[in-house]
């Protein structure tokens, strides 16, 4: 890993008074009740997270029948692995997915100026089998969503895919040797194998402002946009908006991308921001086949395991994105688990000189962009680059310099005070509001397993939530557990992670697809032995580098639980993707047949 080099490293005073600063301003935005603060999208909340894109459900018969594999979730993990599956000849592989269709993020998330912020070329999965060619450096998010469609539409995934449903229970029939699959919508049918693909980013979550319920203005959340009542497009033409006085809450990712298609609809924009984001150059441009190399046979997975490699702290010959990314990888090695650095005492120190060299550079460009100095000194981020997601943008910080958009500070308050029937109050002070629309992201990990909204019972009537809440994750390389027969996960869970999270689902479909296969070839099941589970589980937790304490000093976010700190523990492969996914593939070559067991005797 090579850091950034400083032309004038800080003084120990300048460091001292930087981490005071840090210090000062995570106070200032910590909250007691951490996680707490947040309300789900459920019971008298539900309505944030209808489905704003379908209309009404259409009616069909429920199902009892029998598939090879049903696959739950319809994002890109589900779909790569219903891909990966057909390409091995699997015939019968169902789909459920909640919504309408399939896309998971993409197919929710459709707010006005959303895109993807890693290079199309290199998130975008499977370009080399279905010859799609991105046209924009970053891809704007309906061609995501049809991209997800195009691979659906390819690999006869509509086939058997049952959209607008939800998987209500997994229950494993120790006779028939398959899963039993029961929906919100009556089906009851059975799996010879079940892949769970639920995703991090699917439970929207609101601010638990006080009085949220007596507001009477109009509210949506971003990842069920009201185009009813906006009008217009994920490029804009909000008609709906003219003249109105719009509120938008949160300031991250999504709200870097919203608020300036809504400060040219709006008729005034209120911006509510606890913590402002670092928001660095897009540098967005349209791009040529030749000049990514796509007359060349594999070109789009040469190019995403070169980007792969340079976040993950590997090093390579040349960087084909080059991007904001890959130049700003070494400032990465506090989110991401990448190789040790032995032999490098002084590595600390030249991290928190590059760190704070980068953040000074995002600083001052807020100065120079943003001509109110208020409005700047609010905006400038003062914490380590590691401790929120960074974001990129050339037209976000512009928009403060709008006479018609007012940012309001919310961290002396800790966050939005409370709601009014007519707006949001902040410092006693009442916003009046026509619109308020709520871009504060997803339960980020939550989905139905670990919820429990979907219980998973394997043998002997065990429920996984059980098994993981009393003993602690347990698997084997993150994808299969003991006393859970033919049951595979894909996630983050004692896997490996990475910025551009397609990649990583895409090498987590091979080896489910392979698991599937390797059982099929062997008329066994697909479970690991407890000693598997115990060896796997020492894996992850030797050599887990030590974050906690960096992630304990960040401010409040998702990233460290809102201010409650990261602890360290056996949840991820330690040492990296790159040498996770090499790992994956040694492994299938020479002892994927340990993860078999014979279809009469399963028990350990």
């Amino acid at each position: 890993m090579t850091l950034p080099q400083c032309d004038t490293p800080p003084t120990p005073q300048q460091t001292a008074g930087l981490r005071e600063r840090y210090r000062i301003e995570r106070e200032r935005r910590v909250r007691p009740e951490g996680p707490g603060q947040y309300r789900s999208t459920s019971a008298e909340f539900g309505y944030f997270a209808a489905d704003p894109y379908v209309g009404a459900v259409p009616e069909r018969e429920t199902l009892h029948d029998a598939v090879d594999v049903a696959v739950i979730g319809g994002g890109f993990g589900g779909i790569l692995a219903g891909a990966r599956l057909r390409r091995q000849g699997v015939a019968r592989v169902r789909v459920i997915e909640k919504g309408g269709d399939f896309g998971g993020t993409w197919y929710w998330n459709r707010y006005p100026g959303i895109h993807c912020d890693i290079e199309s070329h290199v998130y975008l999965p499977m370009l080399d089998e279905t010859g799609h060619i991105p046209e924009w450096k970053y891809a704007p998010g309906e061609e995501i969503r049809r991209h997800a469609v195009r691979i659906a539409e390819q690999f006869d995934l509509y086939e058997d895919a049952l959209f607008s449903t939800a998987a209500t229970s997994l229950t494993w029939d120790e006779t028939a040797q398959q899963w039993m699959v029961a929906t919100n919508q009556g089906d009851g049918f059975r799996a010879t194998y079940v892949i769970t693909a639920t995703g991090t980013l699917t439970e929207p979550k609101l601010p638990g402002i006080p009085g949220i319920e007596d507001y009477r203005g109009h509210t949506f959340h971003t990842s069920r946009w009201d185009y009813g009542y906006t009008g217009g497009g994920p490029e804009g033409g909000m008609t709906g908006l003219a003249g109105k006085r719009v509120g938008v809450v949160g300031t991250g990712a999504t709200g870097v991308q919203v608020i300036p298609v809504l400060a040219e609809d709006a008729g005034h924009l209120y911006v509510f921001q606890r913590t402002p984001s670092s928001v660095d150059m897009r540098g967005q441009r349209q791009m040529t086949p030749q000049e990514v190399g796509a007359a060349r046979g594999g070109w789009a997975a040469e190019r995403r395991e070169n980007f792969l490699r340079i976040v993950s702290g590997e090093h390579t010959e040349q960087d084909l994105v080059a991007d904001r990314w890959t130049e700003s990888a070494a400032l990465l090695e506090k989110l991401l688990p990448s190789f040790r650095r032995d032999g490098e005492p002084d590595f600390e120190a030249a991290y928190e000189a590059a760190d704070h060299t980068a953040m000074n550079a995002i600083r001052d460009r807020v100065a120079a962009e943003v001509t109110d100095p208020s409005t700047a000194a609010a905006l400038q981020p003062w914490y380590r680059y590691a401790c929120k997601r960074p974001t990129f943008s050339d037209r976000y910080l512009p928009t403060f310099n709008r006479d018609d958009v007012t940012l309001v500070d919310t961290a002396d308050s800790h966050g939005i005070e409370r709601m009014t029937p007519r707006g949001v109050v902040v410092g006693g002070v009442e916003y009046e509001l026509d619109c308020l629309v709520f871009a504060t992201g997803f339960s980020v990990g939550a989905c139905g397993i670990t919820s429990g909204k979907l219980p998973v019972t394997g043998r002997d009537g065990v429920r996984l939530l059980d098994v993981r809440t009393q003993r602690g994750p347990r698997t084997l390389h993150g994808f299969t557990s003991n006393g859970f027969p033919n049951l595979i996960q894909m996630g983050s869970l004692q896997n490996a992670s990475s910025v551009n999270f397609t990649h990583i689902l895409d090498e987590q479909a091979v080896h489910a697809a392979a698991l599937v296969a390797a059982a099929e070839e062997h008329g066994a099941v697909v479970e690991p032995t407890r000693e598997a589970e115990d060896a796997w589980t020492g894996v992850c937790a030797q050599g887990t580098p030590d974050h906690e304490w960096f992630h304990a000093e960040c401010t409040p976010g998702y990233y460290n639980r809102e201010g409650r700190g990261r602890p360290n523990g056996p949840l991820a492969y330690p040492h990296g993707a790159v040498a996770f996914h090499d790992l994956l593939r040694r492994w299938r070559a020479e002892n994927i047949i340990e993860v078999l067991q014979p279809k009469a005797s399963t028990s350990v």
